[in-house]
């Protein structure tokens, strides 16, 4: 080009005509019709134009690296603001001059000037942008189509700005970001994992558990391009996750990030600053070893993980200047350093590196044996919870950028006629400003056409129309073909995200037909709770349902009502361990409501609400279990990959439409029996089920007297037998403590 620079990229973007015309008008004034003719072939008037962006040339700016262009495995839309990091623990030991961080800072390059107001597109024909242009050459150069400014429209006045981001993956990890960030730089995460592309996908999962993706995008670095790209500038944080040594070559390039304020996360890598060396311990790879985990808040965290094989040892260096603290050590006499935190250079830089495999989730191909799977198993929250704490103090977010919002109800049935008389049924019972509910879920019947209308706050639409595709996380035919009752479940509340499905009913229930079998389900719970206050983590991939049931207080059941929540959690055991081939699938139930997986983890958990009109009892059975949501705790198909390996089967996964529908047929079922033949119809089932076989405790505190418990009395209470008496105790102010054997008194 006329002012010495050279294309280096072609990028398609969309520009509108008004904004081609204007910057035709004004490069042919500053330059004449030659320009402007050169400027036309460039930018053709229709609706995608190719805009050249320009870069000095390489022999120019000698320290602009050339190479390919590295490809993102994911695109995300950041948002908001990291957190700053936590507070670090005081040092064990410090080399020269160790301070405190730099301050960082959140304005950019771009700080105070105003030149570019109003998102107006410059083509180095602009010399008073000419600096600016230079000091951000490289965020242009690797610029994806999402981070060039958006342009106005033709009826915008330049102060709001409409966004329409491409649906393309992106092919670059060093451009600009629209999020801000403390440290001031783009919120790029780089993994290196060698060539291990497969332990790259580990990696990148297990990221993305953790942090608020919204806010942050991870990208693979390859060997090659972490030796020549232009990466160190626009990286928020390198993860380094390579098993294999690392060369000279890449250590050196690596210890320049950190040089430049650069923050580092080492999981089993032999990187190593100045002040630390690495050491072999080959009896201790791959073996379950406990960990000691100090927070900065000095909380310790004591979880089993498993071992690189090798471990720190400080080794001060001549000249270094920044600090090595202990942050994780195994027991033992030794003592290993297997978590340390590293300062590095006078610019900020810092390094949190771990020799145990905190990347190594407990059904991984290295765990064999089916007692490694439950130790790790048991550790997997602590796990994570280190794994955010390292995140956090890197100055990375682990918090949602937002909870999800309410989304529209969706009217369902497994039968038409039935929809419609419940359709009838709701049209009654509108009131006077078009509402149906209680005071904490009001829904607004609506037909497909209202969906935009303006509803007021708290105020969810209820969808008559069924949707062409409810959900990928709910197969509604699936869950009919699953459905053998004659009247649970038959109808249905949908909602992809809602605070409770408990509120969903609650309003609807006491005037509700018993043969309309209403149930609400939801994909996710932003408010979902337990019994005694408890909240219940509702993510995805977990199946949770409210189920409208009546008993009359008259009946077997009505005069014993506690049983209804043991027949539910026995219940969702059966809808698993009766299907063909899951029968050896270890799921128990706990007393009083909780379904476990062996005696050693909760995976679900059972509440039931009663209100009493007339002569019925009016109950809201709410159920929540994991079934496809393996972290941060275990779910049943954890359970069904692990009976594969131990067996050499190929059972499927399960879904949450599958075992609702099961559940809610298998509960129909233990009702009627109980009904018939009372308890007896039930415990010898409930007993094979459930934990507490020959079990003693001690009740009310570590120093009370001790018990065995017996089974259920005839109320559904816990029977307990002490050295004088036999004891019940009520469920409703008790739990079972599984950890201590003690049956407690629950606070609220």
């Amino acid at each position: 080009m006329e002012n010495g620079l050279i294309p280096e990229k072609i990028v398609s973007v969309l520009l509108q005509e008004s904004i081609l015309r204007e910057l035709i008008e004004k490069n042919q004034s500053a330059t004449g019709t030659n320009t402007e003719q050169q400027v036309q072939r460039h930018l053709p008037l229709n609706t995608k134009t190719a805009i050249v962006l320009s870069e000095p040339s390489p022999r120019a700016e000698g320290d602009i690296l050339q190479g390919p262009e590295l490809t993102t495995y994911r695109k995300s839309n950041p948002s908001s603001l990291a957190s700053e990091p936590a507070g670090h623990r005081s040092s064990d030991v410090e080399c020269g001059d160790s301070h405190g961080k730099e301050p960082r800072h959140t304005a950019g390059p771009l700080a105070g000037h105003h030149h570019m107001d109003g998102h107006h597109l410059h083509l180095s024909s602009c010399h008073e942008c000419l600096e600016l242009e230079r000091s951000t050459i490289l965020s242009v150069k690797y610029a994806s189509i999402e981070n060039i400014p958006d342009l106005p429209h033709d009826d915008d006045d330049g102060d709001n700005v409409d966004s329409d981001e491409g649906a393309d993956e992106v092919e670059s990890f060093a451009g600009q970001s629209r999020r801000v960030n403390v440290s001031g730089k783009p919120p790029n995460v780089l993994v290196y994992t060698g060539s291990s592309v497969d332990r790259f996908d580990v990696i990148h999962c297990l990221l993305a558990e953790c942090i608020d993706t919204e806010s942050y995008t991870l990208y693979p670095l390859r060997p090659q391009q972490a030796l020549s790209e232009p990466w160190l500038e626009s990286t928020l944080l390198l993860v380094l996750a390579a098993e294999e040594t690392l060369t000279p070559q890449l250590q050196e390039r690596f210890l320049a990030y950190l040089d430049k304020g650069g923050k580092v996360l080492g999981l089993s890598s032999t990187f190593s600053p100045a002040g630390l060396s690495l050491v072999t311990k080959e009896s201790q790879r791959n073996q379950i070893c406990r960990l000691n985990f100090t927070k900065s808040d000095s909380t310790e965290l004591e979880l089993s993980v498993l071992a690189s094989g090798s471990v720190y040892v400080r080794e001060p260096a001549e000249g270094m200047r920044g600090e090595v603290e202990l942050w994780g050590e195994l027991h033992g006499e030794a003592k290993d350093m297997v978590i340390v935190r590293v300062t590095h250079g006078a610019r900020g830089g810092e390094a949190v590196l771990c020799q145990v495999r905190l990347e190594t989730a407990p059904d991984a191909q290295r765990i064999q044996s089916p007692a490694g799977f439950d130790v790790l198993k048991m550790s997997n929250a602590l796990r994570y919870e280190v794994l955010m704490e390292i995140l956090t103090s890197l100055g990375l977010s682990c918090e949602l950028s937002q909870i999800p919002p309410p989304s529209p109800v969706h009217v369902l049935s497994t039968c038409p006629e039935l929809k419609g008389r419940f359709l009838k049924w709701l049209e009654s019972q509108i009131d006077r400003e078009g509402m149906l509910g209680s005071p904490k879920s009001r829904l607004k019947l609506l037909s497909g056409a209202e969906l935009q209308t303006d509803l007021p706050e708290g105020v969810l639409p209820l969808l008559p129309t069924t949707p062409e595709l409810v959900s990928e996380q709910f197969n509604l035919q699936a869950y009919s073909h699953h459905l053998h009752t004659h009247t649970l479940g038959r109808t249905l509340l949908y909602a992809e995200a809602t605070p409770t499905t408990m509120d969903l009913l609650e309003g609807l229930m006491l005037q509700l037909p018993e043969e309309m079998g209403l149930i609400a389900i939801a994909l996710r719970q932003t408010k979902g709770r337990g019994r005694g206050g408890n909240a219940w983590l509702s993510p995805l991939g977990c199946a949770m349902f409210t189920l409208h049931v009546q008993v009359p207080i008259s009946s077997t059941l009505g005069q014993r009502i506690p049983f209804l929540q043991h027949l539910a959690a026995l219940a969702v055991v059966e809808a698993v361990c009766t299907l063909p081939g899951y029968e050896e699938i270890d799921l128990r139930v706990k007393w009083p409501n909780d379904i476990y997986y062996s005696n050693l983890m909760k995976l679900g958990g059972v509440l039931v609400n009663s209100t009493v009109m007339g002569p019925i009892f009016h109950l809201l059975i709410g159920c929540g279990f994991n079934v496809s949501n393996s972290n941060p705790t275990i779910c049943i198909n954890d359970l069904v990959v692990q009976h594969n390996r131990e067996h050499g089967l190929n059972l499927e996964p399960l879904t949450p439409a599958h075992l609702i529908a099961r559940t809610v047929t298998h509960l129909e079922r233990l009702i009627q029996d109980f009904q018939e033949k009372g308890p007896s119809a039930m415990l010898p089932l409930y007993y094979k089920r459930w934990v507490h076989s020959e079990t003693r405790v001690k009740l009310w505190s570590e120093d009370g007297p001790e018990a065995e418990v017996l089974g259920l009395d005839e109320y559904g209470f816990l029977q307990v037998k002490t050295e004088k008496e036999v004891v019940s105790v009520q469920p409703d102010g008790n739990s079972f403590d599984m950890l201590r054997n003690l049956v407690i008194t629950k606070h609220s």
